[in-house]
Protein backbone atom coordinates (compact mmCIF):
# COMPACT_ATOMS: atom_id res chain seq x y z
CA UNK A 1 0.00 0.00 0.00
CA UNK A 2 3.01 2.58 0.61
CA UNK A 3 3.91 1.94 -2.88
CA UNK A 4 0.92 3.41 -4.05
CA UNK A 5 0.93 5.98 -1.73
CA UNK A 6 4.68 6.91 -3.14
CA UNK A 7 3.27 6.51 -6.61
CA UNK A 8 -0.17 8.77 -6.29
CA UNK A 9 2.55 11.38 -4.43
CA UNK A 10 4.70 11.15 -7.71
CA UNK A 11 1.68 11.57 -10.33
CA UNK A 12 0.22 14.55 -7.98
CA UNK A 13 3.72 16.00 -7.88
CA UNK A 14 4.30 15.87 -11.97
CA UNK A 15 0.80 16.92 -12.64
CA UNK A 16 1.25 20.09 -10.45
CA UNK A 17 4.27 20.81 -12.77
CA UNK A 18 2.29 20.47 -15.97
CA UNK A 19 -0.14 22.30 -14.79
CA UNK A 20 1.69 25.43 -13.37
CA UNK A 21 3.52 25.42 -17.59
CA UNK A 22 0.50 24.83 -19.01
CA UNK A 23 -2.57 27.02 -17.54
CA UNK A 24 -0.41 29.96 -18.03
CA UNK A 25 0.60 29.15 -21.21
CA UNK A 26 -2.87 28.35 -22.32
CA UNK A 27 -4.63 31.48 -20.89
CA UNK A 28 -1.19 34.05 -22.44
CA UNK A 29 -1.57 32.37 -25.88
CA UNK A 30 -4.18 34.17 -28.35
CA UNK A 31 -7.01 31.45 -29.09
CA UNK A 32 -5.21 28.46 -27.25
CA UNK A 33 -7.26 29.16 -24.41
CA UNK A 34 -10.47 28.08 -26.97
CA UNK A 35 -8.39 24.78 -27.73
CA UNK A 36 -7.48 23.98 -24.68
CA UNK A 37 -10.03 24.32 -21.84
CA UNK A 38 -11.63 21.12 -21.54
CA UNK A 39 -7.57 19.42 -21.49
CA UNK A 40 -7.11 21.79 -18.94
CA UNK A 41 -10.62 21.42 -16.74
CA UNK A 42 -9.57 17.43 -17.66
CA UNK A 43 -6.44 18.01 -15.58
CA UNK A 44 -7.37 19.97 -12.54
CA UNK A 45 -10.66 17.16 -12.01
CA UNK A 46 -7.38 14.64 -12.35
CA UNK A 47 -5.76 17.12 -9.78
CA UNK A 48 -8.69 17.10 -6.97
CA UNK A 49 -9.46 13.23 -7.86
CA UNK A 50 -5.65 12.98 -7.00
CA UNK A 51 -5.69 15.04 -3.33
CA UNK A 52 -8.81 12.96 -2.46
CA UNK A 53 -7.10 9.27 -2.94
CA UNK A 54 -3.73 10.53 -1.60
CA UNK A 55 -5.98 11.50 1.78
CA UNK A 56 -7.69 7.84 1.64
CA UNK A 57 -4.19 6.11 1.32
CA UNK A 58 -2.29 8.17 3.84
CA UNK A 59 -5.20 7.17 6.31
CA UNK A 60 -4.51 3.54 4.97
CA UNK A 61 -0.65 3.93 5.42
CA UNK A 62 -0.94 5.44 8.63
CA UNK A 63 -3.15 3.01 10.29
CA UNK A 64 -0.92 0.09 9.52
CA UNK A 65 2.17 1.23 10.81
Amino acid sequence: MLIAFQGAVFALVLLSFVLIVAVPVALASPGEWERSQRLIYAGAALWTSLIIVIGVLDSVVANQA
